[in-house]
């Protein structure tokens, strides 16, 4: 049956909807900074500061009222998204420039809010692997012996990029080590070493992924996404993964490891539910998680980079306008779109 009139529509402000995505992002973040490094923080705050900076700079170049576009919390949202797809002892000025890219080239000289056909963030992340992949490669190891004064001062430039303070992801490590190896050891041999790759995919890491899940179900839950991409990303990934491990497991990692190493979990519910730059239609919805989750899986596995959500992302953003013109669904009383 149907509800009466009158027909009234939930309260939800962009800076409202911003700031339960931030939220969201919280127990991924208090697990980063508990089991990684602490030093996360100051990457956050750095990212923030420099992206309400870089919108405010371009919204005085275009006449636009800054305190509304400032305080509605995209660019916030933005910068994290940078803070934690970027190493955490990545130098201050690297953050900041992938952060004034994201916001001033893939954002704002698009139109602004809601206008731009990329991830600003994942633009972000690319242009910065692409021209300094050493400083993006430089990943924390667990537990490490350097105080959190001594991460800042690298952060910083006030103390030398020594060795022992960068390491790799898990799954970096795992690549790395497989081509060393060349077939004298096999996956399920590397993954035993619970000092790196923890119990299922990478000490710490996991737990990081299973913060970013929790945060991404109750937005499911709040309504701010659908289940489409999610499940999407996530159902083609554990499909293409589980049938390459079964197929070859001495050669390729089992599913779980890819769900909860690298970027899996906060793509499939932070990046590729993006509504600006992904799909709307339900059927270009689950399309467009499909081709990311494929995508990331088969360039971090075949591919020359560790990980390959953000350029998983940003290939299916190509492509979204094409998806939704033949996703969408038939006009009401009419058998198909014709």
């Amino acid at each position: 049956m149907f509800a009466p009139a009158p027909f009234l529509l939930k309260d939800a402000s962009v800076t409202k909807v911003m700031t339960q995505v931030c939220v969201a992002l919280l127990p991924g973040i208090a697990a980063y900074a508990w089991l990684v490094t602490p030093a996360i923080l100051i990457q956050l705050v750095i990212a923030s500061v420099a992206a309400l900076l870089a919108e405010s700079f371009m919204l005085r170049l275009q006449g636009k009222p800054q305190a509304m576009f400032l305080t509605d919390g995209s660019a916030i949202v933005t910068a994290w998204l940078i803070a934690l797809t970027f190493p955490p002892l990545a130098p201050w000025w690297l953050v900041v420039t992938g952060t004034f890219f994201a916001i001033v080239v893939a954002k704002q000289l698009y139109g602004g809010l809601g206008q731009n056909p990329f991830n600003p963030a994942m633009i972000a992340f690319a242009v910065c692997i692409v021209a300094f992949p050493a400083l993006m490669s430089q990943w924390p190891g667990i537990g490490m012996p350097f105080s959190l004064l001594d991460q800042i001062a690298v952060i910083f430039g006030l103390a030398p990029r020594v060795d022992a303070l960068s390491g790799a992801t898990p799954l970096d490590a795992l690549k790395t080590a497989l081509k060393l190896a060349e077939g004298s050891s096999s996956v399920a041999q590397l993954l035993a070493n619970g000092d790196i790759y923890g119990s299922f995919a990478g000490r710490g890491w996991e737990w990081i992924s299973a913060g970013y899940l929790i945060g991404g179900l109750w937005m499911w839950q709040r309504k701010l996404i659908t289940w489409h991409v999610p499940t999407a990303f996530i159902g083609a990934m554990a499909i293409i993964s589980g049938g390459l491990w079964l197929y070859n497991p001495a050669e390729f990692a089992n599913p779980m490891f890819h769900l909860l190493s690298g970027g899996s979990m906060l793509g499939a519910f932070f990046i590729a539910t993006d509504p600006v730059s992904g799909c709307t239609t339900p059927r270009g919805k689950l399309i467009f998680g499909a081709g990311a989750g494929l995508l990331a899986y088969i360039i971090r596995v075949f591919g020359g980079y560790p990980d390959g959500v953000a350029f998983a992302v940003l290939l299916m953003n190509l492509s979204a306008p094409l998806i939704d013109l033949l996703t969408q669904p038939p006009i009401f009383g009419m058998k198909d779109k014709s």
